[in-house]
C-alpha cells in the first residue's frame, strides 16, 4: 500500500544530487580578476586573446590562477583570476600597457572585476552561481525613455526624400510632395500619372499604403506606413539604441550589465559594481558620427604610407582595410543615413543596403557620378579615441539615395556593418527618467539580511513542525529543505539575476511550501480520527490532500504567471522566483515527502501507530 517502486527512489535521489550540484557554485565565493574587452567597434575578441593575455602576464612575472574566455561578438571578454587584490591592480596596469600600443586610445579595455571560484569541472557542466542584482551587489540603475517620435519622424523624412528622388529618376511629374503628420501627400494633375507614380513607389519602397483622394486636376495620393511597418520602425529604433548602449557599456568593464527593453519605448540599464554615476552617464550618453569619404587617388596602394600625406588628406590606421589615406572632404555624414539593412547583391553575396534622405542622395550622386571605379570609405568618429574605418568599397556605378556596399564576405559581416551604420549614434534621443545608485556596503547588508531572514524563517518552521507533528513534522522539514535546494538549483541553472524581491520570494516560497505538508498531515490525522489503520490513514491522507494542494497551488501559480507576463523589473523578478517556488514545492511536498514516509513506515506490515502528534478524537477527554 505504502511502497514506492525503485525507480521513484532513484528519481528522487537524482533530483537531490542535481540540486546539490547546481546549488553548490553559490558558496564558492569570488576572487580578484581583470576583464579584457574590445575598445573598438571593428575589433573582435577571439579565443586567441586568451593566450596573448597569458603571455603578457607571464612576461611581466605576474602569477595568475586561471584564464577564461567568455561570450561572443560584442560581449566577448577574457578574464584573468589572481590571488590578491594587490596582484590584480598590478596586472591591470601591465595589461593596459602590454595590449595597447597607444594607452591614450586603447584598442583593448582592461577593467577590475571579480571571478567566480567555481571549479572548472562544475563550469563545464554549466553549474554557475546566480547573478546578483544591483540591490545585492551595488551599482547604478538607469531607466531611459526613447523618443519614438524622433524615430518615426526620421523614417517618414527618409520615405519623403526617397519618393521625391525615385519619381525624379523615373521622370514622373508631380505637383508637390508634402508631409502631413505621419503621412505624405503627393499631388498630381491627372490620374494616369498618379497610377504610374504609385507603381514606381510600390516597386522601390516596400511597406507603404496608398490611398487616393482629390478630384479633377487636384488629385493626390496619401502615403502612409503599414501598421506592422510602423511598429517595426519603432522597435528597430529601440533595439538600435540598446545595441549602441551595449557597445558603450563595454568601456566601463561591467561583467554582467543588464540592458533590456521595458515596455515599447523604455530601456533599463543596470551596471552592477559601478559607483561612478557621472562617468556612467557620460559613456552612455556619448555621441558618435559617421562620415563617407573618398580614398585619395594620389597615393598608390601598396606604397610606403610614411611618405608625406597630401595636405587635404589624412592617414587612417584603425579599422578594416587600413592603412588607408582618405580625403578630408566629407561626402556626407551619418545624419543623411535613414536606414541600413543587411541584404544580398545580384550575385547572392552578402551586402548592406543603404537608404539616404533627399539631401544625402543628391550629395552622393554628385560625389560618385565621375568616380566610378574608385574607392570610398565609411568612417566612425567618436568624441573619444581615434576614428575607425568601417568599410572601404569600390564604386561600381553612380550612387543615389539607395545603394549597396558589397564585398562583405558573409552575412554576419553584413549584419554587423549594417548595425554599426545604424548604431554609430543613437537612433533617437533618450531621457533618463529614473536614476538610482546603490553602494556595495548596502548590497552586502541586503544579502546578509536576506539570508538571515530565510534561515530564521526556516528554523522557526522546522521547530513548529517537529513539535506539532513529531516524526511527520521532521519528514515535512526534510521535504522543505529539498524544496529550497531545488529552487536554488533552478535559479542558478537558469542564470536568473537574484534581487532583493527575489530573496523575499524565496522566503515566501518556504511558507507556502509548508502549507502542502500541513494539509497532508491534517488529512492523515483525520483518517486516524475516523478509525482508519495507520497504513490506510497514510495512503488516504496523501491521496485526498493532493486535490486540495493542486487547487491552491494552481490558483497561486496563475497569479505568479500574470505578474511575470505583465510585470517588469523587480515585480517580474519576484514572479519568476515565486512561480518556480510553487513548482518545486509541489514536487517536494508530495513526491519527496511521500517517498520518505513510505521508506520509513511502508516496510512495517503490522504498524500499530505513527508519530504524527496528538490525534484528537471527538468525545475523548
Amino acid at each position: 500500500m505504502n511502497r514506492y517502486p525503485l525507480w521513484k527512489y532513484i528519481l528522487i535521489a537524482v533530483a537531490i544530487l542535481l540540486g546539490a550540484l547546481f546549488t553548490a557554485p553559490n558558496f564558492f565565493g569570488q576572487s580578484p580578476a581583470v576583464q579584457v574587452t574590445s575598445g573598438k567597434s571593428t575589433v573582435k575578441l577571439t579565443s586567441d586573446m586568451t593566450a596573448k593575455v597569458g603571455e603578457v602576464l607571464t612576461k611581466a612575472g605576474i602569477a595568475y590562477d586561471g584564464l577564461s574566455f567568455d561570450g561572443t561578438g560584442t560581449y566577448a571578454s577574457v578574464r584573468a583570476r589572481f590571488a590578491t587584490p594587490d596582484i590584480q591592480f598590478k596586472a591591470k596596469s601591465i595589461l593596459e600597457k602590454g595590449l595597447n600600443t597607444n594607452t591614450e586610445d586603447p584598442t583593448y579595455l582592461v577593467a577590475l572585476n571579480l571571478q567566480e571560484d567555481t571549479p572548472k569541472w562544475m563550469q563545464s557542466l554549466h553549474a554557475l552561481p546566480m547573478y546578483l542584482g544591483l540591490d545585492l551587489r551595488g551599482g547604478v540603475h538607469f531607466l531611459m525613455q526613447v523618443d519614438t517620435k524622433a524615430v518615426l519622424n526620421k523614417r517618414i523624412q527618409g520615405i519623403q526624400a526617397a519618393a521625391r528622388a525615385s519619381l525624379r529618376d523615373k521622370n514622373v511629374r508631380h505637383a508637390g510632395i508634402d508631409r502631413v503628420g505621419d503621412s505624405i501627400e503627393i499631388k498630381f494633375r491627372d490620374d494616369a500619372t498618379r497610377q504610374k507614380a504609385k507603381d514606381v513607389l510600390a516597386g522601390q519602397i516596400s511597406d507603404l499604403i496608398f490611398v487616393d483622394a482629390g478630384e479633377g486636376s487636384e488629385l493626390k495620393t496619401v502615403v502612409t506606413l503599414k501598421p506592422a511597418a510602423l511598429k517595426q520602425t519603432i522597435d528597430d529604433g529601440v533595439k538600435q539604441n540598446i545595441s549602441t548602449l551595449s557597445k558603450r557599456v563595454n568601456e566601463l568593464g561591467v561583467a554582467e550589465p543588464i540592458i533590456q527593453q521595458q515596455g515599447p519605448d523604455r530601456i533599463v540599464v543596470q551596471l552592477p559594481g559601478v559607483q561612478d554615476v557621472a562617468r556612467a552617464r557620460a559613456v552612455i550618453g556619448r555621441t558618435a558620427t559617421l562620415e563617407v569619404r573618398m580614398v585619395d587617388d594620389s597615393i598608390t596602394p601598396g606604397t610606403e604610407l610614411s611618405a608625406a600625406i597630401p595636405y587635404n588628406s589624412e592617414l587612417f590606421t584603425v579599422g578594416k582595410g587600413v592603412p588607408v589615406v582618405l580625403s578630408k572632404d566629407v561626402v556626407l555624414s551619418g545624419d543623411y543615413i535613414s536606414s541600413a539593412v543587411a541584404s544580398f547583391d545580384q550575385n547572392q553575396q552578402a551586402a548592406v543596403g543603404i537608404d539616404l534622405n533627399g539631401d544625402g542622395g543628391r550629395r552622393m550622386r554628385d560625389a560618385t557620378r565621375d568616380r566610378v571605379g574608385k574607392r570610398m570609405a565609411i568612417v566612425l568618429f567618436e568624441k573619444k579615441g581615434s576614428p575607425e574605418v568601417l568599410s572601404v568599397a569600390t564604386i561600381q556605378s553612380e550612387l543615389g539615395s539607395r545603394f549597396q556596399i558589397t564585398g562583405m564576405g558573409n552575412a554576419e559581416n553584413a549584419a554587423e556593418l549594417a548595425l554599426l551604420l545604424r548604431s554609430g549614434a543613437l537612433a533617437a534621443p533618450m531621457d533618463v527618467i529614473e536614476e538610482r545608485t546603490i553602494g556595495p556596503a548596502l548590497g552586502a547588508e541586503n544579502i546578509s539580511k536576506g539570508i538571515h531572514s530565510t534561515m530564521y524563517g526556516f528554523a522557526a518552521i522546522a521547530i513548529f513542525m517537529i513539535v506539532y507533528y513529531m516524526i511527520f513534522g521532521f519528514f515535512s522539514v526534510l521535504a522543505l529543505a529539498v524544496n529550497l535546494l531545488l529552487l536554488l538549483a533552478l535559479l542558478s541553472q537558469m542564470q536568473v539575476t537574484l534581487t532583493l524581491p527575489g530573496m523575499a520570494a524565496i522566503a515566501l516560497a518556504l511558507g507556502m511550501a509548508i502549507d502542502s505538508n500541513v494539509l497532508i498531515n491534517e488529512r492523515v490525522r483525520e483518517e486516524l480520527r475516523a478509525g482508519a489503520s495507520p497504513q490506510a490513514a497514510i495512503a488516504a491522507g496523501f491521496e485526498r490532500a493532493w486535490a486540495t494542494i493542486i487547487d491552491s497551488n494552481v490558483t497561486t501559480l496563475i497569479v505568479g504567471v500574470a505578474l511575470w507576463v505583465f510585470g517588469s523589473g523587480p515585480i517580474r523578478g519576484f514572479a519568476v522566483v515565486h512561480t518556480l517556488g510553487i513548482l518545486t514545492s509541489m514536487f517536494s511536498a508530495v513526491f519527496v515527502s511521500r517517498g520518505v514516509v513510505n521508506l520509513w513506515y511502508g516496510r512495517k506490515k503490522k504498524l500499530q501507530s505513527i508519530a504524527i502528534g496528538t490525534v484528537w478524537v471527538p468525545g475523548q477527554k
